[in-house]
């Protein structure tokens, strides 16, 4: 069993960006959710799970091809902390971290995702969580030690993700990366800027 796992957060409606499906704006010739797939997949550090909500179909039309698991979460219209949940139920407790990436940042690479994965399998003790950072903001994709934060992540509700139960935390490691750590595309401006 691997002792680390990859969830790719792809089941949120998107509605700042606009009527059509954030997910399935294209990139350099791509869908940006299949951008952050490849990344996943390319890092070669586990088996990836796709969550898949608003606009399933096409969003899992754009990930045809790729070896990675599918999950629906029927409960996606409740937030973020629902994808993040089924995501973490896919996996077996013996997956000690999971990469958490969301699916709107097209500029992670597996280079960022192998530094957050060695940084925490270096660390002694083993921190709850490895984040990165640039310019002093805190970026995605983030590393989850189920061990330390499994009780807490089952207790998340609504449109939040891990953020608020690391903040008052001492034992997270923040690692310096560059700026794509912190590019997602929120709206149809954001996508051209990244283009």
């Amino acid at each position: 069993m691997p002792d680390l796992g990859l969830i790719l957060l792809a089941a949120g409606r998107g509605t700042r960006f606009g009527m059509e499906p954030k997910l399935l704006q294209a990139l350099g010739g791509q869908p940006l959710v299949r951008h952050v797939a490849e990344a996943a997949l390319g890092s070669g550090l586990g088996p990836v799970v796709a969550v898949l909500g608003a606009h399933a179909d096409r969003v899992g039309a754009a990930l045809d091809g790729l070896d990675l698991v599918r999950v629906a979460n029927p409960d996606y219209a409740q937030g973020l902390s629902t994808s993040l949940r089924a995501g973490l139920a896919a996996f077996p407790v013996e997956v000690a971290a999971v990469l958490v990436l969301l699916g709107d940042m097209p500029r992670v690479t597996p280079q960022h995702l192998t530094g957050l994965a060695e940084a925490f399998r270096e660390a002694d003790p083993a921190p709850s969580a490895v984040v990165p950072v640039h310019g002093g903001q805190r970026g995605n994709p983030v590393l989850l030690n189920r061990s330390r934060l499994g009780p807490a992540l089952a207790t998340l509700t609504g449109d939040q993700g891990a953020g608020r139960l690391l903040a008052g935390r001492t034992d997270v490691l923040e690692i310096a990366m560059d700026v794509g750590v912190t590019q997602d595309v929120d709206t149809p401006a954001g996508l051209d800027a990244l283009r």
